[in-house]
C-alpha cells in the first residue's frame, strides 16, 4: 500500500470515528432536552393579580398558586389548581379570595424546548369581604381562560409564563338586603411565572 493509500484510509476513519461521536453527543443532548410528554406534573406560579372592578374593589396584589396535572401527550392535558389571591380592596371595600381551578391544557410545541398553551376551565372560590359595616363570606364558581409560553431546561423540568382572566362576579346585593345598587363585579386578571416537574 503506497503512502497516499494509506494517507486515504487513515483519513477516512479519522472522519468515520468523527462522525460516529458526534451523531452520539447529538443525541444524547437531544434526549437531554427533549419534553416528557406524558404522565403527572406538579407546579407552581407567582406573579402579579390586577383586580378590575367597580368602586372600591380596583386593586392590585401578589398571587400565588400551586397546581397538579396529567399529560395525555404533546398536545392535551388536565389541571387542577389551589390560587390565593390574597387580600385586595379599600378600607370601606374589601375581600380576601381563594379558590380551586379544574381545567383542559391545549399546548402547540413550536421546537424541542418550547410550546404555548392555552387553557380553560372551572373556578370554584370563597371571599371573605367587608363593606362598610357588613361583612361576612360569599362563595361561588367562574369561568376562566388563560395562555402562555412553555420552556424546557430538561426532560423534566420547565418554566412557564402565562396570562389568565378570572370571571369572578362579588355582586354585593347578594351580601346584604341592606346594600341597594351596589355593584361589585370583578374581573381577576393574572401575570405570573412559574416552575414545572414532570415524573
Amino acid at each position: 500500500m503506497n503512502t497516499s493509500t494509506k494517507l486515504s484510509a487513515t483519513l477516512s476513519a479519522t472522519l468515520l470515528t468523527a462522525g460516529l461521536t458526534s451523531a452520539n453527543a447529538m443525541a444524547q443532548v437531544t434526549e437531554n432536552t427533549l419534553q416528557k410528554h406524558e404522565g403527572v406534573y406538579v407546579g407552581g406560579n407567582y406573579g402579579y393579580l390586577k383586580v378590575d372592578g367597580q368602586d372600591d374593589f380596583d386593586d392590585d396584589n401578589d398571587v400565588w398558586q400551586g397546581l397538579v396535572g396529567y399529560r395525555f401527550n404533546r398536545y392535551i392535558a388536565i389541571e387542577g389548581s389551589y390560587i390565593d389571591f390574597g387580600d385586595y380592596g379599600s378600607s370601606l371595600a374589601n375581600a380576601d379570595t381563594d379558590g380551586y381551578t379544574a381545567a383542559i391544557k391545549g399546548m402547540l410545541p413550536i421546537s424541542e424546548n418550547f410550546a404555548l398553551f392555552v387553557k380553560g376551565g372551572q373556578l370554584w372560590w370563597e371571599s371573605d369581604y367587608a363593606i362598610n359595616e357588613f361583612g361576612g363570606s360569599f362563595d361561588d364558581e367562574s369561568l376562566f381562560i388563560g395562555a402562555g409560553v412553555n420552556y424546557a431546561i430538561t426532560r423534566n423540568l420547565s418554566v412557564n409564563a402565562e396570562y389568565t382572566i378570572y370571571d369572578a362576579d362579588l355582586d354585593a346585593d347578594e351580601f346584604s338586603e341592606n346594600i341597594d345598587d351596589a355593584d361589585f363585579d370583578t374581573d381577576l386578571k393574572q401575570a405570573s411565572l412559574g416552575i414545572e416537574y414532570r415524573f
